[in-house]
């Protein structure tokens, strides 16, 4: 008598998808519009012997279900899929192949790509597949978690990966570095708070895969942005794997008693099955047609707009509300306060390209849980008609890839920037005001995990990705960055001195903008990669912060500190409202800057004032991009008070003058705390 005789199938609930534990019993559920047989594989809780199979029922809506009582609910199964091979009509479906449930929320280890994979390979994947736990409810109320609301302009958000931001933290036990209670150990919560940081963004945390080529070039892929589930979180960062999920969940809890929010970057793009010469582990041996977006011109090629060899299909209504069901998850039952998502682009393209009224976007305006979530959209992808910046409809925030590139170049001495620079500053209203957005639709960063890190900006010309095994052809090419005159890292200290500097420019300029502020984890204790800006695979000290003290770099730390304070403490520097009448731009004599001014190539200062509603709300923005001193004068009235100056020279109110290189933040009321 095998295992499964004792099993007593019903009809099941098509409404819960997923394979649900309750009371009496196992639902199974699973959408596939076009095959033609859904088979259940049950195997033993370690996943390595066969227990049983069973066949699901096809209901209304494509949904194959079924109710089983008497089923041990430590066991683990599989999907068997049968169905029409036919990749010219967009179908890939094979039996042999052993599928993962979308819906799954932990598996029995980690997912290894083998050649049994491969989608044009009829070859058995059971051995080679890790297998599906079965799911608990999730608790139904959502609403104990609803964050009190906090405008997002008054947010400070930190960029971090799990792995590499406590790798190397000696500051808490060996066991914990990298993982997600290192996220939360008191040693990592109390460099967050002291820096002033409220709001964490962490690279995906989902399960994810290493594309084959890595393996071969025997490299990870470290960021993470490959998903294998929507729903299972990476055991990678776990100490102990089995654990992860409450793992996450305690860490989150420990970080949010700390007062400190949590966004969890999401790839709904695409997923770990490349094109048609990929692999087949779940969706695409599931329903390819439904899932993906396929080829006008030829159903066997996807449209590649992700870059990744695939693109999910977000038009398709059961995929969105799989993606829909994914996304409530991590905030019911995990806990995290929003999302960015990248490459998000893809996420509102239908089959005429993008559209800003999508149903994604409209389910994010609407859903009860969704709609109070912190929502930022990565605003391009590589498809055709890809960079949307600005085309976002409201809640999303988006990253402004524009603000990056106009405060690199103004501090780089370019010519021709300055009124991209003053744009920038003021919140790129010109992007996002026509569509009825306020300035904390501009999420403002130097750098970011994709590209230089803020030192790295100033300290190479060119990228040094040789580590990467691409012959160094991947990754950006145009950086805007430069090195003062030597590739790399130097023991000169009047260039690390003026690279320094440099930093605390373009870090403190993202601190005083209009917008959200997003600060690279690392970029203020003067983090290096050592010129690598696509450092997606390297899972080493390459990429794991640093935390050695060191007098710059500590110095530096404390300054950025001193930064977000004055931002906190300033009203007009996080302000969501645009407020065009109170602001005006001057010379840094004071004359006021002509349409002449603004198109002059060598012009190294600008003044800023900006006028709050009393006038203790004044203050005054100074800029100065030459290395030579210069007089400045403020608006006439009460006195002014030096709030915050980026220069290494700065001693005191220096009412007539700004040092070298450096920018100044003027108030006319005293600040509460002493100047750094």
């Amino acid at each position: 008598m095998t295992p499964t005789a004792t099993l007593k199938i019903q009809r099941g609930n098509p409404a819960l998808l997923g394979a649900t534990i309750q009371a009496g019993g196992v639902n199974f559920a699973v959408f596939s519009e076009h095959a033609t047989r859904v088979q259940v594989c049950l195997f033993d809780p370690s996943g390595n012997h066969v227990q049983g199979c069973f066949e699901l029922q096809k209901t209304a809506g494509s949904i194959w279900q079924a109710w089983v009582v008497n089923l041990d609910p430590t066991w683990t199964y599989a999907y068997r899929v049968d169905g029409p091979y036919q990749p010219e009509h967009g179908h890939w479906f094979d039996s042999k192949k052993l599928l993962l449930d979308p819906y799954a929320q932990e598996l029995t280890g980690p997912l290894l790509l083998t050649a049994a994979h491969q989608s044009r390979a009829h070859h058995d994947t059971q051995d080679c597949t890790p297998k599906c736990r079965f799911q608990k409810l999730p608790e139904s109320n959502f609403a104990t978690r609803v964050r009190p609301y906090k405008p997002l302009s008054e947010r400070v958000i930190y960029e971090l990966h799990v792995r590499g931001f406590s790798r190397l933290n000696e500051g808490m036990p060996e066991a914990l570095r990298g993982t997600y209670a290192g996220l939360a150990h008191p040693a990592s919560i109390a460099h967050l708070q002291g820096l002033g940081v409220d709001t964490i963004e962490l690279l995906p945390l989902a399960l994810s895969v290493d594309e084959p080529f890595l393996v071969e070039r025997g490299l990870t892929n470290y960021w993470a942005y490959n998903p294998a589930s929507l729903f299972a979180v990476n055991p990678r960062y776990a100490m102990n794997p089995d654990q992860a999920t409450a793992e996450l969940k305690d860490a989150i809890a420990s970080l949010k008693q700390a007062g400190i929010d949590v966004i969890v970057d999401v790839v709904l793009n695409h997923t770990g099955e490349g094109d048609e010469e990929g692999t087949t582990f779940c969706w695409k041996g599931l329903d390819n047609a439904a899932y993906y977006h396929l080829s006008s011109d030829h159903n066997a090629v996807y449209a590649n707009h992700s870059g990744c060899g695939n693109a999910l299909n977000l038009s398709h209504p059961r995929v969105l509300q799989w993606v829909a069901d994914a996304l409530r998850y991590w905030v019911i039952a995990l806990g995290v306060d929003g999302f960015r998502f990248d490459l998000a682009a893809t996420l509102g393209r239908n089959q005429h390209g993008f559209d800003c009224a999508h149903p994604f976007f409209c389910l994010l305006q609407q859903d009860p849980v969704l709609k109070h979530a912190i929502l930022i959209a990565e605003p391009w992808d590589v498809g055709p008609s890809g960079y949307q910046l600005g085309a976002f409809p409201a809640p999303l925030s988006e990253w402004n890839d524009q603000f990056r590139d106009s405060v690199r170049r103004f501090w780089r001495c370019d010519s021709g920037v300055l009124a991209d620079f003053a744009k920038a500053l003021h919140g790129s209203a010109e992007t996002f005001e026509p569509s009825g957005r306020d300035a904390s639709a501009s999420v403002n960063f130097v750098a970011s995990h994709d590209g230089f890190t803020a030192w790295d900006a100033v300290s190479y010309r060119d990228r040094h990705n040789e580590a990467n095994k691409e012959d160094n052809r991947d990754g950006h090419s145009h950086n805007f960055s430069l090195n003062y005159g030597v590739e790399g890292e130097t023991q000169d200290t009047q260039i690390n001195a003026k690279r320094a500097q440099h930093v605390k420019n373009l870090v403190g300029t993202t601190l005083i903008a209009q917008g959200v502020p997003m600060l690279l984890a690392g970029d203020e204790r003067l983090n290096t990669q050592f010129g690598n800006n696509n450092a997606y695979c390297q899972d080493n000290p390459l990429t794991w912060l640093s935390w050695k003290p060191d007098p710059m770099r500590d110095a530096i730390l404390a300054w950025v500190a001193d930064a977000i304070t004055v931002r906190k403490q300033l009203i007009p520097l996080h302000q969501s409202d645009y407020h065009h009448e109170n602001w005006t731009w001057h010379c840094l004599d004071g004359s006021e800057l002509t349409p002449n001014d603004w198109h002059t190539g060598d012009m190294r200062g600008l003044q800023c004032r900006i006028y709050g509603k009393q006038p203790e709300h004044d203050i005054c923005l100074c800029f100065n991009r030459s290395w030579h001193a210069h007089g400045i004068h403020l608006p006439a009235g009460d006195s002014w008070y030096l709030w915050l100056d980026s220069s290494e020279y700065a001693g005191g109110e220096h009412r007539e003058q700004i040092s070298p290189f450096s920018f100044q933040i003027w108030a006319r009321r005293q600040r509460p705390s002493a100047i750094s």
